[in-house]
């Protein structure tokens, strides 16, 4: 590729915010007694805004840097300088690929140059004459690590966050190298950790200290003087005083080396099996460039991620996964539709949670570890109370024995936790939410009974996952100050927070609620008062439409294993088992009686459920899942079996139509939001994109509806100009 090819690339971005290369010449402290080391020049990756504002590469950027780092090979040439530094602004060494920017690339052409251009520039780390060095001072995701493993050296500060390869999430290559260098540096046991097992278990990430336990990085330093150890650090490796340890370093050559790369190879694609069901390309071709690399040269591989690169570029997977993670979960989850001014919001001082089991202890913890107010549990029993209040303290101590919190922090947190057999504790508190069983009678005389004790601004929040919000209201003396506030279970990992409007729910507790959603840390997406919302909705369509294939005849394993070309994150029988039968059973019912034989009712789970069966499979000896001949006996099944293909499609058609029929009754404002829900509330895989597009890219959306749910372009491949 010729420097004019690089320059056409770049000029296909005039808006690229580019991130410059800001050059300082620093005079080497003396090492040893001996004379001043020599000049050293730092380059600092800067897009010269705030640390709102991410430094990423382009190709601008890199063409910039590009044009820098031949600079200084020339100086080094004339012995002008000893040494190259490479660092970034505060928090922040780079955050990767312009995601957004790559997206828009229509040509393979384009894609390739883009990764051939990376290369270009990183290799001259390499050859520059004279030692390269990363200073890791903050984050540094994929493009932005993989300068750091193209340096010579590389030093972290132990205040370093988000250090990581997460390309087989997005749908890519680590492509600038990464792929070569990293299990070389740090063995192919750990590469697969870091460029296959962290992305795919909710975008895992290494701090600085990891890192450098790892290896990626030779030392560490704190922050507060990061960048002066640093240097004095590359003073003393230069001067020949100090020399890396690589400990975790290995040969492809070696023999027993090999058999470990394979070995890891195996299991990493064990794993992407087990995560994905093979559901996206990225994350098997990270796999074969590690494997065929072992004995390639550097250039050979570069050429092979190039060439990987270039064809997942224009992959609706990927196109997909930046729709998901940048339009999504970047930008629309924290500009929620419909919520109102957040000016209207009022102060939350102190909590009250009705019920004292999991979910409201859980609901607890969370209140008082993320807004730090007095949080009160009540429960008809004293027993219940203090169980619910010991489980708060236990959570709090495991977090304290993991030194996830100091021990001030876990004081504090217990001191805000109390429980109480009387509701007059909630006499003070600002907002009440219940968390009971899933009963509306239940639930409307909780709220009956809270409304008599607690002031007139106080809000009420239901956590209920599918009754009638505006059905809990009825009765009440306020019925504007109730408002649906849905948690995912395990409340601290899930999320998502569907914030439910009922037609009475006034602006203030609306706006209180996205408010107190904010600083609980969780997405809240804004839903209308109908049955189950929009995840559960979803899914128990999903799940209904599985077990209706069960009860018709259909194998069980057919049944169960349909839908693993979407690569959720587990099969209908599972979460049917993870939710509890009775559960999943009870939510059907409601949906059933509000919408009808869409959501048929199982007769077969509840004969399970009338018998206390708890799961339709268990575990057989030879570790497979087998359904008990006992509980077959108490199943009746039809003669009109179905393929897999049939149901996987039966169950796509059903999905777009139910989501349709969602958008039409205005449960959500978009399918942007549909997509955010089911990626944050119930794991579905980022390469969907959510939903909607997989249903627009199976053609399942026109089959029903009779047109997509996004334009092209959105998050596949853009329409034909």
């Amino acid at each position: 590729m010729s420097a004019a090819d690089f320059r056409k690339l770049a000029d296909l971005f005039p808006d690229e915010t580019v991130t410059h290369s800001y050059v300082q010449d620093i005079e080497l402290p003396a090492v040893g007694g001996k004379a001043g080391a020599g000049t050293f020049a730092l380059i600092t990756l800067d897009n010269d805004l705030d640390h709102s504002k991410p430094t990423t590469l382009g190709p601008n950027t890199l063409v910039e840097l590009g044009t820098v780092l031949e600079g200084l090979k020339e100086r080094a040439a004339r012995g002008e300088i000893v040494g190259v530094g490479v660092t970034g602004k505060p928090y922040f060494l780079v955050a990767g690929a312009d995601l957004s920017a790559v997206k828009t690339l229509r040509e393979r052409e384009h894609g390739l140059w883009m990764a051939q251009l990376g290369h270009e520039v990183y290799g001259s780390l390499a050859s520059l004459g004279v030692p390269s060095f990363a200073f890791i001072n903050g984050l540094a995701l994929g493009g932005g690590l993989e300068i750091a493993l193209q340096s010579n050296y590389r030093t972290a500060s132990t205040g370093a966050g988000a250090l990581a390869l997460p390309e087989a999430l997005l749908g890519l290559v680590p492509g600038w190298g990464g792929v070569y260098l990293l299990p070389r540096l740090i063995g192919p046991e750990n590469a697969v950790k870091v460029m296959i097992e962290n992305p795919l278990s909710n975008n895992r990430t290494l701090s600085g200290p990891q890192a450098f336990e790892l290896g990626i990085a030779d030392a560490l330093f704190e922050p507060a003087d990061f960048l002066e150890q640093s240097i004095a650090w590359a003073a003393r490796v230069i001067a020949g005083e100090t020399a890396p340890e690589r400990r975790n370093a290995v040969d492809p050559a070696d023999p027993a080396v090999a058999e470990r790369w394979a070995a890891a190879v195996v299991g990493g694609r064990a794993f992407v099996e087990a995560k994905t069901s093979n559901a996206s390309p990225a994350p098997a071709k990270v796999l074969d460039i590690m494997e065929a690399n072992r004995t390639l040269s550097q250039a050979e591989s570069a050429a092979l991620e190039c060439d990987t690169l270039a064809d997942l570029m224009q992959t609706d997977e990927f196109r997909s996964t930046v729709y998901a993670f940048l339009d999504l979960v970047q930008k629309r989850s924290k500009r929620p539709a419909g919520a109102p001014d957040r000016k209207l919001a009022r102060p939350v001082t102190k909590v009250g949670v009705v019920g004292a089991g999991l979910m409201a202890s859980q609901l607890a913890l969370l209140f008082a570890r993320q807004l730090k107010v007095p949080v009160v549990l009540t429960d008809i029993e004293q027993e219940r109370v203090d169980k619910g209040v010991a489980y708060v303290y236990a959570e709090v101590d495991k977090l304290l024995g993991k030194k996830r919190i100091s021990q001030d922090a876990a004081n504090r947190t217990k001191a805000l936790v109390s429980g109480s057999v009387s509701k007059e504790a909630f006499a003070d508190a600002d907002f009440v939410i219940e968390a009971v069983f899933e009963e509306l009678s239940v639930k409307k005389q909780v709220f009956a009974e809270v409304e008599e004790i607690v002031s007139a601004e106080c809000i009420l929040a239901t956590n209920t996952s599918s009754l009638s919000v505006t059905a809990m209201a009825e009765g009440l003396k306020h019925p504007e100050r109730l408002v649906g506030f849905h948690f995912f279970n395990p409340v601290a990992v899930m999320p998502l927070l569907e914030i439910v409007r009922a037609p009475q729910t006034d602006d203030a507790v609306l706006a209180t609620a996205f408010e107190l959603a904010k600083g609980l840390k969780k997405t809240a997406v804004l839903v209308k008062d109908a049955a189950a919302f929009v995840v559960n909705r979803i899914l128990l369509r999903l799940m209904g439409e599985v077990i209706a294939a069960f009860d018709e005849g259909t194998p069980a394993e057919v049944a169960d294993t349909a839908l693993r070309p979407m690569g959720l994150p587990m099969s209908p029988f599972t979460l049917s088992t993870m939710v509890g039968l009775p559960v999943a059973q009870h939510v059907q019912e409601s949906l059933h009686a509000a919408f009808g034989d869409r959501f048929a009712v199982s007769h077969n789970l509840q004969k399970l459920i009338d018998n206390g069966v708890k799961t339709l499979w268990v575990e057989g000896p030879d570790g497979s899942r087998v359904i008990p001949e006992e509980t077959l006996s108490l199943m009746s099944f039809g003669n009109s079996p179905s393929t897999g293909a049939e149901v996987l499609r039966r169950t796509q058609d059903a999905l777009a139509e139910e989501i349709g029929l969602m958008l039409q009754e205005g449960v959500v404002a978009g399918p942007e939001d549909i997509d955010l829900c089911v990626i944050l509330g119930a794991g579905w895989p980022m390469f969907l994109g959510g939903i909607t597009p997989y249903l627009d890219r199976v053609g399942a959306s026109e089959r029903v509806n009779g047109k997509r749910f996004l334009a092209p372009g959105v998050a596949s491949a853009p329409a034909a100009s």
